[in-house]
């Protein structure tokens, strides 16, 4: 077990956390309603095009989404959309080939974002929604939310029988895909980049306008 820290961090991270820590709750739950959103926004489009009918329950959440999503609807939403992806046996706590990908490919997203996060100069360990006293990710779990269908259109195409070099290759290589943001091409990893500040901004600035989605497909 190890951890690479930067001998020299964000010139001005001491500004950016006392800005950080005056973000009001309002304005973060009103992020985090945002997010929620897109999360089931994308996992219904990724049902759509598997042609699964489970994507219309879908609809039904994400119209249900309330305030700081106070009634769950991500939850609901997420037993839908993995039982429909990967039969109503599926568990996301069941130790099986599928869940390693899945695991795998949610880490490499969540480093990238990670790594945004503290160029910027924020604290990861403050987040929206997330605030498990022993995740020092918590930020980083929060904006991430969005991109979990990206990983999961991958190891449906996967179908892996094991998580070995060859599996976690074509899961490293989803950084590299091709995205759009704010309508021009973008690589993935650049693509996150323009994204947390997007997000940044509009927890800074109580702009929701600021926040602009990863447009991606399978």
């Amino acid at each position: 077990c190890g951890e690479l820290v930067p001998t020299h961090g964000c010139h001005d991270s001491s500004a950016k956390i006392r800005q950080q820590l005056k973000w009001t709750e309002g304005v973060r739950q009103q992020v985090w309603t945002e997010i929620v959103r897109e999360k089931i926004r994308r996992q219904r489009a990724h049902l759509r095009r598997r042609g699964l009918p489970q994507a219309e329950r879908l609809t039904a959440y994400l119209e249900e989404v309330a305030w700081n999503d106070a009634t769950n609807r991500e939850g609901h939403a997420a037993r839908v959309y993995f039982n429909a992806l990967f039969g109503m046996e599926f568990t996301r706590t069941e130790d099986a080939p599928v869940n390693a990908a899945l695991n795998y490919g949610y880490s490499l997203i969540l480093s990238a974002i990670n790594r945004e996060i503290s160029a910027a100069g924020y604290l990861n360990q403050l987040g929206l929604a997330h605030e498990n006293t022993y995740n020092p990710f918590n930020l980083g779990c929060d904006l991430m939310e969005p991109l979990r269908p990206l990983v999961d259109g991958a190891v449906v195409d996967l179908q892996p029988e094991q998580l070995e070099r060859e599996e976690k290759l074509a899961l490293v290589r989803l950084l590299n895909r091709e995205v759009r943001y704010d309508g021009k091409q973008q690589y993935l990893l650049y693509a996150i980049r323009l994204y947390c500040g997007g997000l940044f901004r509009a927890l800074q600035s109580g702009d929701m306008a600021e926040i602009k989605w990863i447009d991606y497909e399978w």
